[in-house]
């Protein structure tokens, strides 16, 4: 079973989902909550409404102003509830995502309720619904291997391959010896490489990997390439079996763009680049993803050159600056002319603000924030970038309210929340206010002791006291 949308629920359950919304925006959360779990008790599969239940939960915990020990109290303490749900798990994940709700209702952050709806909800079907706990579950702990490869997982069957690979590579950056990673890493690449064209059914749930490909030899080939044991030569048969079947089909974008990403694997960057540039020549020269695909395959291949320098050379450091001074020339320079390109892609303007802030132009950063922070999808992440770009220019106040105005909105508590409280604490300690300051660090030390130097400030603040 897949998720409902709001047009395929029945009208009593549209319009008690409608009272909830208009409970949430009164800020009547209680209220909000308890409709949005009974649209849910007759629709389980109506993601919307999941999304606007966890929306409750966290604004009402928010208000009840929940402390540390509490909080810690909460999640271990042992909940009828949750030994219930873990005995549905298996033979009944309907009735576990239900249980698991009900522990959430009344202790939203608690971890264990949401890895048990996490499962359930993927033995149900409903892969988008249990990515709203599995993005809270790996946000709390994004070291946990097994988790990660599970939302990895989660993320490609719902279609989002791409960041699937993101959580997966991060992965493999904390434990750079796992084998069994780096071949997840490589089985996920090999997927959306071969299934690109078919996001969209994916995304319906009315398709399949098999319905992606045209024939069933390349079923097959995506099928050899999801075996967890695939040979090693994988790569370079793929490759052979594309550029023999394109003059055939030299129409066929998807096989060109296949190549260009499987002889990016191969770290054949020229290789690469050629199909790319044959791609630019087609009615799909005008994606934004391709301009950004090639990009990153340029980018790919000035840090293969710094990997190649031999670090006991005498101009090792010399060479290494000269690399990295042209790879950060080449990123700015690039992404300059994909926003004149593509003006209205606020995505763009918000990764050309990072690259401008990097690069120390704080003016020309602060411009590209300010229209990023109109994508709803980048808004707390570019008013965060605001904050410190007046930061740098010791516009303090103009930090303090910009960053008081992003922790408004940000409802879970996740790494960018910690960010933003700690950016916010570091902003009044500046401005002198340590008292003020103080109050922010603690709220990170109550959920997170080992981020940054908070323990120290928070140390040190009470024994100056």
């Amino acid at each position: 079973m897949s998720e409902k949308a709001l047009s395929q629920v029945s009208r009593e359950v549209r319009e008690m989902y409608e009272r909830g919304l208009e409970a949430l925006r009164r800020d009547n959360v209680e209220y909000a909550q308890m409709l949005l779990t009974q649209v849910l008790a007759k629709e389980p599969a109506f993601l919307e409404a999941r999304k606007a239940l966890r929306q409750a939960q966290q604004r009402k915990a928010a208000a009840k102003g929940t402390g540390f020990l509490k909080r810690v109290l909460g999640t271990a303490t042992a909940s009828p509830e949750l030994a219930r749900a873990r005995l549905a798990l298996r033979s009944n994940p309907w009735e576990a995502m239900q249980l698991a709700e009900e522990v959430l209702n009344s202790d939203p952050n608690n971890m264990t309720a949401h890895k048990i709806f996490a499962e359930a909800a993927r033995a149900a079907g409903l892969t988008r619904t249990a990515l709203l706990s599995y993005e809270v579950l790996f946000a709390h702990d994004p070291r946990d291997r097994d988790l990660a490869v599970q939302y990895a997982h989660a993320l490609a069957d719902a279609g989002e391959i791409s960041k699937g690979e993101q959580v997966l590579a991060a992965l493999v950056r904390l434990y750079p010896g796992d084998p069994e990673l780096a071949q997840e890493l490589k089985n996920l690449s090999a997927r959306r490489t071969l299934t690109e064209a078919g996001y969209e059914a994916l995304e319906s749930g009315t398709g399949s990997y098999r319905d992606v490909l045209r024939d069933a030899e390349q079923a097959k080939l995506l099928e050899d390439e999801q075996k967890v044991h695939k040979a090693e030569d994988a790569t370079d048969r793929l490759i052979r079996e594309y550029e023999a079947r394109l003059p055939r089909e030299p129409q066929n974008l998807r096989l060109l763009r296949s190549l260009a990403e499987l002889y990016t694997q191969k770290q054949q960057f020229d290789k690469a680049l050629e199909y790319y540039e044959r791609l630019k020549n087609t009615e799909a020269g005008q994606d934004p993803s391709l301009d950004r695909a090639i990009a990153e395959t340029i980018v790919r291949r000035f840090d293969h050159q710094l990997a190649q320098l031999d670090p006991a050379a005498p101009d090792y450091a010399e060479r290494a600056a000269e690399i990295q001074a042209a790879k950060q020339a080449f990123r700015l320079e690039e992404c300059r002319k994909r926003v004149e390109k593509y003006p209205t892609d606020l995505t763009i303007r918000f990764e050309y603000g990072q690259l401008l802030f990097e690069a120390g132009r704080i003016t020309e950063a602060i411009a590209e924030f300010q229209k990023a922070q109109n994508n709803p999808h980048k808004r707390i992440a570019a008013l965060n970038y605001l904050a410190r770009c007046f930061a740098q220019r010791k516009m303090y106040d103009l930090a303090a309210r910009t960053l008081q105005n992003a922790l408004k909105e940000k409802l879970t508590f996740d790494e960018e929340k910690k960010e933003l409280l700690y950016n916010l604490g570091c902003v009044l300690e500046a401005m002198g206010k340590r008292d003020e300051a103080i109050e922010y660090f603690k709220q990170i030390y109550e959920v997170d002791i080992g981020y940054r130097d908070v323990a120290a400030k928070v140390d040190s603040y009470y024994a100056s006291q």
